[in-house]
């Protein structure tokens, strides 16, 4: 309600996603789920928010040439891809990554701003590093005695991150500092401050050589803001703050600010690009993860199948049931989640579990339907259990 309420006061601009995350270059032999992930996705931002979205985060940033086509569909006037999205374009984008493309069809794709993202995103070389900052990684869950934290943990025995964090960055030492608000509130208004500083520099470099306003395109995941970088809230409110009184080259805006005041774009067409590991597929479909696709693959394609198969008949309330719940199944099944956390080790078991438990659900309610004996008591179980999307329409897997 808050995301919405500034929305309606012209303030912000919300993009929506696919309906679980699925990485789209692994779903392209299954057109039919890529369309399924798109239109679900809008359709579920559209009721929450009371409009559509007029821009798509691709999940991963995953983009391959044709995937605009099914954007347009949905009513998505643009995107946004990896910087050599743009770089490596069917034809050479005449402003690199300072100007957004249009595809064949109208739709525009931007592209992400290296330089911002190293400023921003990392921890060696960029501003979430900076020793007065916040510890992510020191909480008094593991540094303080057990006797002392073990009325505040569930059994008090296991150590568990607590959210207290005592400690400043430091330095690349075990040995930490204590934190200090002040000083890490400065640095915020520092970094804030230098952050514009580069923007301007970097829009007045471009700015001559083109017949537009250059933009500079800075996504960020926002787990970073507060979570990993505890003063990034900050960092944006100060940055806002300064944009608005000491900005003499820059503007905030938004795609859509942008799209309207430039709407003649160059046509080009974005090469396949992810932000992942070495900016293709591979983080997705590697030595740990890649048994996961031919399940997804076979579920993408029954699901299909499935709805084909009823297609025209009059269903009853429980055969629709039925087929929501296999539609609801199959998009969880197609979470980029899964072979991402496969892939990085942290919770390996859980996601291997998480597929194997969807794929069987799955395999349950499509027998059901097949063979016309579907259980209500446990197809109700099942809808308890994954109650994503309550308004699914089953036929968009057609």
């Amino acid at each position: 309600k808050a995301f919405r309420a500034l929305q309606d006061a012209g303030v912000l601009e919300l993009m929506t996603c696919t309906a679980t995350h699925g990485f789209l270059p692994l779903l392209r032999s299954e057109p039919s789920s890529v369309r399924a992930q798109v239109l679900t996705g809008a359709a579920n931002h559209e009721k929450l928010f009371g409009s559509p979205a007029r821009g798509v985060w691709l999940p991963e940033c995953g983009y391959y040439p044709g995937l605009e086509e099914v954007l347009q569909e949905a009513g998505f006037r643009f995107f946004i891809v990896e910087t050599h999205g743009i770089l490596h374009a069917d034809v050479r984008p005449r402003y690199g990554v300072m100007a957004p493309i249009a595809c064949a069809n109208g739709v525009a794709a931007f592209g992400r701003d290296p330089e911002s993202s190293r400023q921003v995103w990392s921890a060696t070389d960029g501003y979430p590093g900076d020793f007065d900052y916040r510890d992510f990684y020191r909480d008094i869950g593991f540094d303080r005695e057990l006797d002392y934290i073990a009325p505040y943990i569930l059994d008090k025995k296991i150590r568990i991150h607590t959210g207290f964090k005592y400690f400043r960055i430091t330095g690349r030492t075990e040995t930490k500092e204590p934190y200090n608000p002040e000083w890490a509130r400065n640095k915020a208004a520092l970094h804030a401050g230098h952050f514009l500083g580069q923007k301007e520099e970097q829009i007045a470099r471009a700015a001559h050589a083109m017949d537009r306003p250059p933009i500079v395109v800075a996504p960020f995941d926002a787990e970073l803001f507060g979570h990993w970088w505890f003063e990034g809230p900050m960092w944006l409110d100060f940055l806002m703050r300064k944009t608005h009184s000491h900005g003499q080259h820059v503007v905030l805006a938004t795609p859509s600010d942008y799209l309207e005041r430039h709407p003649t774009l160059q046509k080009a067409t974005p090469s396949a690009s992810s932000w992942g590991f070495k900016g293709f597929n591979e983080c997705w479909v590697s030595g740990e993860n890649d048994w996961v696709y031919p399940q997804v693959h076979s579920v993408s394609r029954r699901i299909h199948e499935l709805v084909r198969l009823f297609e025209g008949k009059p269903a009853d309330s429980l055969t629709r049931r039925a087929l929501k719940q296999a539609a609801r199944t199959a998009l969880l099944i197609q979470a980029s989640d899964w072979p991402f956390i496969m892939k990085t080790g942290t919770s390996r078991e859980y996601a291997r579990k998480q597929v194997c438990d969807h794929v069987a659900r799955f395999n349950f309610i499509e027998q059901s339907l097949r063979t016309k004996t579907i259980d209500e008591r446990k197809l109700g179980a099942l809808e308890v259990l994954d109650n994503i999307f309550p308004d699914i329409d089953y036929r968009v897997f057609k």
